[in-house]
């Protein structure tokens, strides 16, 4: 009885884990018969789970919103508490959640009957959130599911994307992966038109339905797509690009550090790598410098230059500051005048 009730737990995740699966797909799965496979669909709908399937070689099984929120636990309220909860943590961007309450929420919508639906889209809708944000730009929470659940069904996307100076472009690509930063939310897809993979920031992202059709996944650019994107934004994006060695232990500065900044890489107890990218030699000095650590240069030979001309600047600010008399409120600068007669101080 145990082994069978893993196993229709086991059935249960794959069907909520992609759209449509064929019953052979399945039953390979899950290492038993079509036979059984079909038994433990019949189960399944026994409890409350709404499992269609479309007869034929082209057909196959699908999990679908039925008339009564399956048995998860939860009545209606609180499934539509835990809908709208999930929905505030995505758009939020909570360290550590967000992605995760994306694939949650993808799932818990894909069963909620539609009158659950209209209550949890009237609450987002109808309600303003006072909360403090830290992130630049708001993502749509409703767009952020939108695209998980084509990642997950592997159809294309049609969307318009705003450019770094706001020009607008239309795009057509296959989704693969949300990658969420402590600052934005980023899709990973391969591009039709350039015939390359891109990454596309989200609150840039405007999708312009119909989309599909479906497709079959590609191999994607990295094995490690958060170190992949984090990379992209933080240095392939950039003219110039620099490694330096910084001189303390890599969870030190990995708390200073944001993802975004740079790629950091672990070399010994007390130091540590950080890949980065500026627009130019100058602005690198100056991102290098903020990061209040000691650090040592590895490349390119140039930014050692630029720091030489930099600290040759700053050390001429500082003799001039030296040699020049001391300000005074409304003085700019001059020396106060020694007041005499009347009024003056004795």
């Amino acid at each position: 009885m145990l082994e069978t009730s893993a196993r229709l737990l086991r059935l249960l995740s794959l069907l909520q884990a992609h759209r449509e699966w064929s019953g052979a797909d399945l039953a390979g799965r899950l290492g038993v018969s079509a036979r059984t496979l079909r038994r433990d669909v019949d189960r399944l709908r026994e409890l409350g789970y709404p499992v269609n399937a479309s007869p034929g070689t082209g057909g196959g099984y699908q999990l679908g919103a039925g008339a009564e929120l399956p048995p998860l636990l939860l009545d209606d309220d609180e499934a539509v508490a835990v809908a709208v909860g999930l929905r505030t943590a995505a758009g939020q961007g909570i360290d550590g959640i967000g992605e995760t309450s994306v694939r949650a929420l993808a799932k818990l919508e894909q069963v909620l009957p539609n009158r659950l639906r209209r209550r949890v889209g009237a609450l987002n809708a109808f309600t303003v959130p006072m909360l403090r944000s830290t992130l630049p730009s708001s993502v749509d929470p409703a767009v952020l599911t939108e695209l998980a659940h084509l990642c997950r069904d592997a159809e294309r996307l049609r969307f318009e994307y705003r450019g770094h100076d706001g020009t607008p472009t239309r795009r057509t690509v296959e989704p693969h992966r949300l990658v969420c930063t402590e600052r934005r939310w980023y899709l990973v897809a391969w591009d039709l038109d350039r015939d390359d993979w891109r990454t596309f920031r989200v609150d840039r992202v405007t999708p312009r339905p119909p989309h599909g059709p479906r497709f079959t996944p590609r191999e994607p650019p990295a094995e490690d797509l958060a170190a992949y994107v984090s990379q992209g934004v933080s240095t392939r994006a950039y003219a110039t690009h620099a490694v330096v060695r910084l001189l303390v232990p890599l969870a030190e500065a990995a708390e200073r550090i944001s993802p975004s900044a740079g790629v950091l890489e672990a070399e010994g107890e007390d130091t540590c790598l950080l890949r980065c990218g500026a627009a130019g030699l100058d602005v690198m000095v100056i991102h290098v410098m903020m990061l209040g650590f000691e650090f040592e240069v590895l490349e390119p030979d140039g930014l050692i230059e630029a720091i030489r001309t930099t600290r040759d600047r700053l050390d001429g600010a500082l003799a001039r500051a030296a040699q020049s008399p001391p300000r005074t409120p409304g003085g700019a600068g001059r020396t106060p005048a020694t007041r005499s007669g009347p009024g003056a101080a004795s």
